[in-house]
C-alpha cells in the first residue's frame, strides 16, 4: 500500500506541476477524464489521493469519505456527462474528487478557505454542482425534481444522486423513494462504507448479481420481451407468467430487496473501490433507461492507513497548526449529563448521528440503555423525546444548531404546545467559518424566542454551562429549554473580563457598569461574540458593556436592564440573523418600558454570512469589534 506523508501546500503544487501528478495535472473538465487511458486510471486515482491528503491535512476537511469515493467519482464521470448530466451528492462533504475533476483543480488549495472552494457542493460555484448540499438525506427529493424536470423538457439527460447507507437513517429517503417512478432516468448510487443496506445471500446470488448486471442481460431480456409482445393472443399473458417466475426465484436469493420491492431495478452490491468494475455496473444501469438503484461497498479512508484504521477520527480534521484542546463545551456536556444521570434512572440522552461529536461517547459507555442514537432523523429524535418525556423521563436531545433546523415543527407541536420538559443542548452554535453558510448556527435564537415557554441560554464558561444544567435538572417546574453554545472551548478573554470586571443584573445577565455611572455607549451581547465586544470596548471610558447568558423571558429582562441603559447609546451586536433576533425583541420590549435613548442593533441581515475573504468571520458578517466601535457617540 502507498504511504503518504504531510506535505506543505505549495510543495505539493510545485510537485504536481513536475513530477508527482502528470495525470491529474492534465484534467481539466470530466471530458479530460474520458481520455484517460483505462490502465493509467489506478494512477490518477493514487494522484487524486495524493491531492486529497495534501490540501485537507494542511486546510481542514472531511478526509475519510472523501478517500474513500474516488474511484466512484472518477468512474461516474467516465461514463456519465457533467453538467448536461446532473450529479447530486448526498450531504456533499464527499465531494472533493469531484471539484477536481470539473476545473476546480487548480483552486483546490484554496479548499475551505476564505474566498476559496466550499468544502460542499455549490451551485454559485460550478456549473457540475447541480445542487447544493450540506445537510443529510435531501439528494434523492432533489434528484427527483431534477429528472422530473428533464422529463417534462423531453431531454435524455440522467441525474445521478450519490448518497451514504447512512442517510437511509433519515426519513427523507424514504419518502423520496415512494415517489421514484421507473421511467424516470435517475440513478441512485449508494456508497455503503459501514453497514449493509441489502443483504445477499451465497455464491449463487453473487453471481446472479453479476448476470443481472450485464449490459447483455438486459438486451436478451428486452428482446425475449419484444418478441413475445407480438405473439397473438398469449403474448403479454407469458410475459406476465415470466416475470412472476424471475421474481420469485429472485425472492429465493434476495432477502426481500427494498428497492426491488418498491420496483427499481437493483444493482450490487458490489466492490466501489474498483473503478474498472464500477464503470460496467454504472454502465448497465445507464442501459436501462429508467430509475435503478446501484450499490457499492467502499472503504472509509481508503489509501491513506490512518484514516482506514480510524476513519471516524479522520471524518473531519481541523486546520493544520489548529490548537486542539481536551476540554471543549461538548465535552463538558457530555461528562456532567454523564453524572447527573448516575444519580438520576430517569436522565435519556439522544443524538442524530453525532455521538462524537456531541460529547456523549461518555453518556453511552456509562448509561448504554438510556443512550438513543437514532440516525440522521432530526425531526424523530425531537418527537421521540416528547414520548420519552410524557412518560415520565428526563430526555436531552444533542443536536448541532444548523440541524435542528429540521425539527422546528416538532418542537412547537410535540415539545413546546404540551409545555413537555425536553432538554434541547444545541452544539456548535454560531458562524462556522470553514464549513460556511450550509453549518452556520445563526438561526436557532430567533426561531426559539417565537415559541411560548421556552427557556434559551447561553453560556459563556465551562463553569455556567455546568450550573445551567444543574439548575435545569433540579428544578421541580422544568419546562422546555435549551442551551446552545459554540464549538470548541471556553474563551480565556471571556471568562477573565466576567471575573473581574462584572456583577449581576438579574440571573444570566452580568454589567461592568452601575446605573449611576453608565457611559455614553452601551453594548449588548451574548456568546462567543462577547470578545468582539470586550476589544471594541478595550480603552475606552465611554463604552460600557452587558453579558447576557439569559436569552428568554425578555419581559423580565427589559425591566431589570432598563435603569443601566435609559437614555444612552445602545448599541446590540448578535451573532444570529436580525429578523426575529434578541436584539429586535428586546429592544421593543424596552421601548415599551419606556426607553428614551438610541439603539442600534448589529446582527446578520439578509445574507447567510458565507465567508468570502481570509478575514474575521464576524468582519464578513458585519458584527466584527470595528463594526461596533463605528457605532459609538
Amino acid at each position: 500500500m502507498k504511504t503518504y506523508v504531510q506535505k506543505d501546500v505549495m510543495d505539493i503544487k510545485k510537485s504536481k506541476e513536475k513530477l508527482n501528478n502528470p495525470l491529474l495535472c492534465n484534467i481539466n473538465s470530466p471530458s479530460d477524464v474520458k481520455k484517460i487511458n483505462e490502465k493509467d486510471i489506478p494512477r490518477l486515482c493514487d494522484e487524486i489521493r495524493e491531492e486529497i491528503i495534501g490540501t485537507v491535512t494542511e486546510n481542514g476537511g472531511h478526509l475519510s469519505s472523501n478517500l474513500g469515493v474516488v474511484e466512484l467519482s472518477v468512474a461516474i464521470h467516465r461514463v456519465f456527462d457533467s453538467p448536461k448530466d446532473h450529479i447530486i451528492f448526498d450531504v456533499g462533504h464527499q465531494s472533493y474528487t469531484h471539484k477536481l475533476l470539473t476545473g476546480r483543480r487548480e483552486e483546490f488549495s484554496t479548499l475551505r478557505k476564505g474566498g476559496g472552494l466550499s468544502g460542499f457542493p455549490k451551485r454559485t460555484e460550478s456549473e457540475h454542482d447541480a445542487f447544493g448540499t450540506g445537510h443529510s438525506s435531501t439528494s434523492l427529493s432533489a434528484g427527483l425534481g431534477f429528472a422530473e424536470a428533464d422529463k417534462l423538457n423531453g431531454s435524455d439527460a440522467y441525474t445521478v444522486v450519490v448518497l451514504g447507507d447512512g442517510a437511509f437513517t433519515g426519513g427523507m429517503i424514504h419518502e423520496a423513494l415512494n415517489n421514484c417512478k421507473r421511467g424516470l432516468r435517475l440513478i441512485l448510487v449508494i456508497n455503503e462504507n459501514e453497514m449493509s443496506i441489502s443483504k445477499n445471500t451465497g455464491l449463487f446470488a453473487r453471481n446472479l448479481s453479476k448476470l443481472r448486471s450485464h449490459p447483455g442481460y438486459y438486451k436478451t431480456k428486452g428482446a425475449v420481451e419484444k418478441f413475445f409482445e407480438h405473439v397473438p393472443l398469449v403474448g403479454n399473458t407469458i410475459i406476465k407468467i415470466l416475470r412472476f417466475i424471475k421474481n420469485k426465484f429472485k425472492a429465493l436469493f434476495y432477502s426481500g430487496n427494498y428497492f426491488e420491492q418498491l420496483g427499481l431495478s437493483y444493482f450490487g452490491p458490489v466492490n466501489g473501490n474498483k473503478e474498472e468494475t464500477v464503470e460496467d455496473y454504472l454502465r448497465a444501469a445507464k442501459a436501462r433507461k429508467r430509475c435503478c438503484v446501484v450499490h457499492f461497498k467502499t472503504v472509509k479512508g481508503k489509501g491513506y492507513e490512518p484514516a482506514e484504521k480510524n476513519p471516524d477520527f479522520y471524518h473531519g480534521l481541523a486546520p493544520k497548526g489548529t490548537v486542539q484542546t481536551e476540554k471543549t463545551f461538548s465535552s463538558v456536556f457530555g461528562n456532567r449529563l454523564t453524572e447527573i444521570a448516575n444519580g438520576n434512572d430517569k436522565v435519556c440522552a439522544i443524538t442524530a448521528a453525532m455521538m462524537q461529536g456531541t460529547g456523549l461517547t461518555p453518556f453511552k459507555e456509562n448509561h448504554p440503555e438510556r443512550f438513543y442514537d437514532i440516525g440522521i432523523a432530526e425531526s424523530h429524535a425531537v418527537t421521540f423525546a416528547a414520548g420519552l418525556s410524557a412518560n415520565g423521563y428526563l430526555p436531552v436531545v444533542a443536536i448541532y444548531s444548523t440541524f435542528l433546523q429540521r425539527s422546528y415543527d416538532n418542537i412547537i407541536h410535540d415539545v413546546a404546545l404540551q409545555n413537555l420538559p425536553v432538554l434541547f443542548c444545541i452544539d456548535r452554535a454560531g458562524l462556522n467559518a470553514r464549513d460556511g453558510a450550509t453549518h452556520h448556527g445563526i438561526f436557532d435564537v430567533s426561531f426559539l424566542l417565537q415559541i411560548p415557554g421556552m427557556d434559551i441560554w447561553e453560556p459563556l464558561s465551562f463553569d455556567s454551562f455546568e450550573k445551567m444544567m444543574d439548575g435545569y435538572f433540579s428544578s421541580e417546574k422544568k419546562r422546555p429549554t435549551a442551551i446552545r453554545y459554540p464549538a470548541g472551548s471556553e474563551c480565556e478573554a471571556i471568562t477573565s473580563y466576567l471575573k473581574n470586571n462584572t456583577f449581576d443584573i438579574t440571573c444570566g445577565v452580568y454589567a461592568d457598569f452601575t446605573p449611576e455611572n453608565a457611559p455614553d455607549n452601551i453594548i449588548v451581547t451574548y456568546g462567543r461574540l462577547c470578545a468582539e465586544a470586550i476589544e471594541a470596548k478595550k480603552d475606552s471610558d465611554r463604552a460600557g458593556l452587558i453579558l447576557l447568558e439569559h436569552l428568554s423571558d425578555l419581559g423580565t429582562l427589559a425591566k431589570a436592564v432598563l435603569p443601566y441603559v435609559n437614555g444612552k447609546n445602545l448599541i446590540f451586536a448578535e451573532e444570529g440573523v436580525y429578523n426575529g433576533s434578541l436584539a429586535v425583541n428586546l429592544s421593543q420590549g424596552l421601548k415599551e418600558n419606556g426607553f428614551n435613548g438610541k439603539i442600534s442593533v448589529l446582527a446578520i441581515k439578509d445574507s447567510f454570512a458565507v465567508q468570502t475573504t481570509e478575514e474575521n468571520i464576524y468582519k464578513t458578517a458585519g458584527i466584527s469589534k470595528d463594526a461596533i466601535r463605528q457605532l459609538f457617540v
